[in-house]
């Protein structure tokens, strides 16, 4: 079992070309993984990790309900924004500048096959990691992500989660608001979730600029220690 995580970090990359690099990987992988079947190749499969902040974007998960977009897709060219009906789980997100979005891209039988433990541990990496802060952040249940206060009327989604898995393949991730603009989640119904509240990791820590490379490292540390993984570099161009 390969339990090498290849780090990328895209920097601020558009959405639909960071879609079409995921699929590319994810791919690649699937098809290693035919072949191993089918020829007993015994070849290994890579494990990607992609970091990437994007342009203002609203994506709409495969079971999601269109009218949790709250505006027309007018208004979002108005304000620079972008749209898409994408291959994930769950319903709508928005992703924007100051927000930290991870693509783990990783073969689950490097580590285990459980896909409910997976999420769980991406829950638990940005958990320890908010941790760091002095935030208590915590699940809520039913609900997938990253909540804080949950039970009071204060409940406010910090991170979010979708993800995609065949073969045992994942793509997509979570998205982490860390200096987020908070306005854009107003032109949606979060994840669907009517009612609830959205903060951003600045917010919480009253409106203090935060370092997002800072942030970056801590999340590689937690996931490298829950899913035991060894974390290299990328330095080849994505393609």
């Amino acid at each position: 079992m390969n339990k090498n995580l290849l780090i990328q970090d895209l920097g601020l990359k558009d959405y639909k070309e960071t879609w079409d690099y995921q699929e590319a990987l994810f791919k690649e992988i699937i098809d290693i993984k035919i072949k191993n079947r089918r020829e007993d190749a015994g070849l290994e499969t890579p494990n990607h990790f992609l970091f990437v902040e994007h342009p203002h974007v609203y994506t709409l998960g495969k079971s999601g309900d269109f009218d949790n977009l709250l505006v027309s897709e007018d208004y979002l060219k108005k304000i620079g924004a972008t749209f898409y009906k994408i291959n994930r789980g769950g319903d709508i997100t928005y992703h924007g500048p100051g927000q930290i979005v991870g693509y783990p891209i990783i073969d689950l039988e490097n580590f285990f096959t459980d896909i409910h433990k997976y999420l769980r541990f991406l829950e638990e990496m940005v958990i320890l990691t908010l941790e760091e802060y002095g935030i208590k952040a915590e699940r809520s249940p039913g609900e997938t992500g990253v909540w804080l206060d949950v039970g009071t009327p204060f409940a406010r989604k910090i991170c979010a989660m979708g993800v995609r898995a065949s073969r045992w393949v994942t793509m997509h991730g979570f998205a982490l608001n860390v200096n987020a603009d908070l306005g854009y989640f107003d032109n949606m119904i979060p994840c669907g979730i009517k009612g609830k509240a959205v903060t951003s990791l600045n917010v919480e820590l009253g409106s203090i600029e935060v370092p997002i490379s800072e942030v970056k490292e801590k999340l590689l540390k937690h996931f490298a220690q829950l899913f035991e993984a060894e974390l290299k570099q990328k330095t080849e161009a994505s393609g």
